[in-house]
């Protein structure tokens, strides 16, 4: 919603400041200047990326509009089962943890924890350090290597649809004065017409330049913008899976541990040492159920 907003309230400085100096806003409406240097962004665009990047443009832009951070319960639900899943591990043998990491979606421990169970990659993520973990092989500083190498290419692969929408924003100033050019020799083709005609010629040439930079530094690059905001709060949630994974690796009580995580979480969205306790020491309780308790 802030996007629309922050449109609506652009437009209407932009286009009510030009009327307020006696300018006409049908002028700015010049509908073929829009067609080339849309058409050409687009092109480009498409030029320029794969498919799988194309595709990833348009989710990121619908996650950018409707703000698809983690909430606060996202983070309870993920500190829960991280809890659970180090606990299980002290309690149960070899072969029961290799049961539920194998099977997620099959296992009472996940089922708990719908939110996260949704997000395959992070459960993917999840169970994989969890499996190195129970092969009881693997140092402490060998896995801090690996997750990092393999958060760094998560973001990169994350950020693909952010760097290409900011290759759109750099280049649509330089197609508005391909617009702006070719309006230009259309008007130049009608030098001998009266002023009022060639004026009307120029004018519509020059809105080509106007709306190269709008679209570039008022649409293109906000939004490119709100998507790396987006996506780099989503990539928290490795983090605090890392943070976490590693504190048990060194010894930390799950309880601990978790905490070790809950302090990765930015502080204004960082739930609180309490709802994160009524998640995990609820009494074999459903997390959810126990944080709805808390809250009340």
């Amino acid at each position: 919603m802030t996007i629309i907003a922050g449109l609506v309230i652009t437009m209407v400085c932009v286009l009510g400041g030009f009327a307020a100096m006696g300018g006409h806003v049908a002028v700015i409406w010049q509908p073929w200047e829009y067609v080339i240097i849309c058409g050409a962004a687009i092109g480009t665009f498409v030029v320029a990326n794969p498919m799988k990047v194309i595709k990833d443009c348009g989710t990121a832009t619908v996650e950018a509009f409707k703000h698809s951070v983690p909430s606060e319960r996202d983070y309870i639900e993920l500190l829960a089962l991280l809890f659970f899943l180090m606990r299980e591990l002290r309690n149960k043998s070899r072969a029961e943890m290799e049961m539920i990491i194998d099977a997620p979606a099959e296992s009472d421990v996940f089922k708990r924890l719908p939110n996260v169970l949704k997000n395959q990659a992070l459960t993917t993520f999840i169970c994989d350090y969890f499996r190195l973990i129970i092969m009881g092989n693997a140092r402490t500083h060998e896995i801090e290597a690996l997750m990092d190498e393999e958060i760094e290419t998560i973001r990169y692969d994350r950020m693909k649809a952010q760097h290409a929408l900011v290759a759109v924003g750099d280049g649509l100033p330089a197609l508005g004065i391909v617009a702006a050019v070719l309006g230009v020799v259309k008007a130049m083709g009608a030098i001998d017409q009266e002023p009022e005609v060639l004026g009307a010629l120029i004018a519509s040439a020059l809105v080509g330049t106007f709306l190269g930079i709008f679209l570039s530094y008022a649409l293109v690059a906000p939004l490119a913008t709100k998507v790396k905001t987006v996506r780099g709060k989503q990539l928290r949630l490795y983090i605090i899976v890392k943070q976490s994974l590693l504190a048990f690796m060194n010894g930390a009580m799950p309880q601990v541990a978790i905490e070790h995580g809950r302090k990765a979480i930015s502080a204004y969205e960082r739930p609180s040492i309490n709802s994160v306790e009524a998640a995990t020491m609820g009494g074999g309780e459903s997390p959810l159920a126990a944080v709805n308790k808390e809250a009340a």
